[in-house]
Formats: C-alpha cells, sequence, structure tokens
C-alpha cells in the first residue's frame, strides 16, 4: 500500500490488477473500494473493489456504471461490476484519486445484486 495512509469506502484508488488471468481485467487501473468503512479501519490485508474502464461495452450496460470524471480522476469511468473482486491493499498504487457519491455506490452495490441474482 504505498503511501496509502487510510482507505475509504467509496475512495477511488490505483491499483495493479496484474497478473490477469482469461477475462479479468489486469493492468494499472483506478478501482472503487467497495468493503464496509468500520473494516476499512482495522487496516485488513484484503479491500473488495469494483474496476473502472474508460469504455462500457452494450452488452454489459446492465452492470456498468457510468461515472462523471471528478477531481484526480480526470475521465468519465464505468464501474464494471462483473469484474469486482477482492484483492490485496499491496496492490493499491496512489493516494486517493476521486470520491464518489453515495447515489453512485448505491448504484453499483445495486448492480452486484443483480449480478449474484439477490
Amino acid at each position: 500500500m504505498a503511501g496509502i495512509t487510510q482507505l475509504t469506502r467509496a475512495g477511488v484508488y490505483l491499483a495493479r490488477l496484474d497478473p490477469a488471468k482469461g477475462a479479468e481485467v489486469g493492468k494499472l487501473r483506478p478501482v472503487v473500494v467497495l468493503t464496509d468503512q468500520t473494516l476499512l479501519d482495522v487496516s485488513p490485508p484484503l479491500a473488495f473493489v469494483c474496476p473502472l474502464s474508460g469504455q462500457s461495452e452494450a452488452e454489459f450496460q446492465a452492470l456498468h456504471v457510468s461515472l462523471p470524471a471528478r477531481d484526480s480522476l480526470k475521465v468519465k469511468s464505468y464501474a464494471q461490476v462483473e469484474h469486482c473482486r477482492a484483492i490485496s491493499i499491496r496492490r493499491l498504487q496512489s493516494e486517493r484519486l476521486a470520491k464518489l457519491e453515495i447515489d453512485e455506490m448505491n448504484e453499483i452495490i445495486r448492480r452486484l445484486h443483480r449480478l449474484v441474482g439477490w
């Protein structure tokens, strides 16, 4: 967790997602931290994240959440809910780039529920 002082829920950070396997997203890319703040406050070794991408394909529109550029997140991005996963916090490479609004987080969680059949 190079230089990160405290993780925040809804925070956007750069994460090194390589090595990727099969259809997994990889490379250095922004992710949104979905882990509850109470858990983050005890410095867990893992965080549950949702990768962001600058592109969204039509067949995934039911799962992707559009996010406007803000702060140090310089381009419109899409939360790729189908790629949510737990990662080691040691994969995180930056201080927080941006923070999502509560309605954006709620929409990601709604789409995650859709993905798992909730």
